[in-house]
């Protein structure tokens, strides 16, 4: 599948790589994916991202990342969800927080030997992968774009999708900005 990803969406795939290895996380993730994304410049993903505002916002992308990273990677809707049963998930997180660290809940291993080898992808970042194919199959594109990887997570749930949706990056704007009609096959 990789031999069909342009340049700029290679760059995120490696990019988001390197983002795993900073956080000295196990796999690759989805969240690594977008925070590559939002390293990108002079490529489709990154012009959409500018126009619909979260060029700007990308500080305050990143730190909504971090804190669903500390919530052990619950998006806003499980914690609201959690709420609804009596579950305090910031209550939680503080006590965790206090017997065992700032940042005990979002799977770092600060201070703690480390295999630097190569790193998976996980099962929700491969789905993202897979999804940009279809997006781009869908579209009878050639190559997998940047713009394909950021449509791709835009329909997969989970906290990628609420944070881009929070900051005003939701399938159908992207579509709109991209310049493109409706997509079935990212429904």
């Amino acid at each position: 599948m990789f031999e069909r990803f342009t340049k700029d969406a290679r760059d995120v795939v490696q990019g988001a790589v390197e983002y795993a290895e900073g956080a000295r996380a196990q796999t690759v993730d989805a969240e690594h994916l977008l925070l590559a994304l939002l390293d990108r410049e002079g490529s489709r993903a990154s012009f959409a991202l500018s126009a619909l505002g979260a060029g700007e916002r990308k500080g305050a992308v990143r730190r909504a990342l971090a804190e669903a990273r500390r919530r052990a990677g619950l998006s806003q809707a499980e914690t609201d969800a959690l709420a609804g049963l009596g579950i305090d998930v910031s209550e939680i997180v503080a006590r965790v927080e206090e017997a065992h660290g700032v940042g005990a809940m979002s799977g770092g291993r600060k201070g703690k030997r480390w295999w630097s080898g190569h790193r998976g992808f996980s099962k929700g970042a491969k789905g993202v992968l897979e999804q940009a194919l279809r997006v781009a199959v869908a579209r009878r594109d050639r190559h997998i774009g940047d713009e394909h990887i950021l449509l791709a997570l835009t329909v997969r749930p989970g906290v990628p999708a609420e944070v881009l949706a929070d900051h005003g990056v939701t399938h159908e704007s992207l579509l709109r900005v991209l310049g493109e009609g409706t997509d079935e096959a990212c429904a």
